[in-house]
């Protein structure tokens, strides 16, 4: 089954990404690492999307959506998990149209629902290591040394876009854009909401009752 998995900024989908990665052989898709995969490969829509990246523009939606289409066409069936993409609707009817040249479906549309205070909190208290990417928290989930990453050494930080002022903005920019999105693939009856704001385990095992 391939999935899109949307979620807030601090909704857990990248740690429900990685477990259904890491437990039953799906294939994370993020179009921030198409990106930077194609610009340090040039290909032919990396070099197209370095263009405008280089002048502080957005990337226009066509090139993202290639991207997208060229990793799908590459999997060779193999199940695959949208992540956080289609941002607007212009993005959704766009995929649509890409995967219906490619044979290809999206099943379900899964939106981890986790309350705006909850999220505030959880952003506020996240760490990441510098080098690796490790995500700690400072209350639930903190490094064994201050400030020192302990799968790799690594300096643990906090990310800019998690420092409070920027917090409120950008959830409230999420929520705004993806509310169509949201009545977009629930007209199409491929839209299935979760209570993210619950144990890990008990997000994962309603997600995997939501693929039946």
């Amino acid at each position: 089954m391939n999935i899109i998995l949307f979620g807030a900024p601090g909704a857990g989908k990248g740690t429900q990404s990685a477990l259904l990665v890491g437990r039953k052989g799906y294939h994370q898709v993020s179009t921030g690492d198409l990106f930077r995969a194609a610009i340090q490969n040039q290909t032919e829509l990396g070099l197209k999307a370095k263009s405008f990246v280089d002048r502080g523009s957005l990337v226009p939606d066509e090139l993202v959506v290639g991207m997208v289409e060229e990793e799908l066409q590459s999997l060779g069936g193999k199940p695959f998990i949208l992540d956080g993409f289609p941002r607007n609707i212009p993005q959704a009817e766009a995929l649509e149209s890409a995967l219906r040249r490619t044979g290809i479906k999206v099943d379900k549309v899964f939106s981890l629902e986790v309350p705006f205070e909850i999220l505030k909190e959880r952003l506020v208290g996240r760490r990441v290591c510098s080098n690796c990417g490790q995500v700690y928290h400072v209350l639930s989930s903190p490094p064994k040394k201050e400030g020192v990453c302990d799968r790799c050494g690594g300096k643990v930080i906090q990310r800019k876009d998690d420092q409070e002022d920027v917090i409120e903005n950008r959830l409230t920019t999420y929520m705004n854009s993806t509310s169509p999105l949201k009545a977009y693939y629930k007209a199409k009856g491929r839209l299935v909401e979760i209570d993210g704001n619950r144990d890990a385990e008990k997000v994962l095992h309603e997600l995997e009752k939501g693929m039946v």
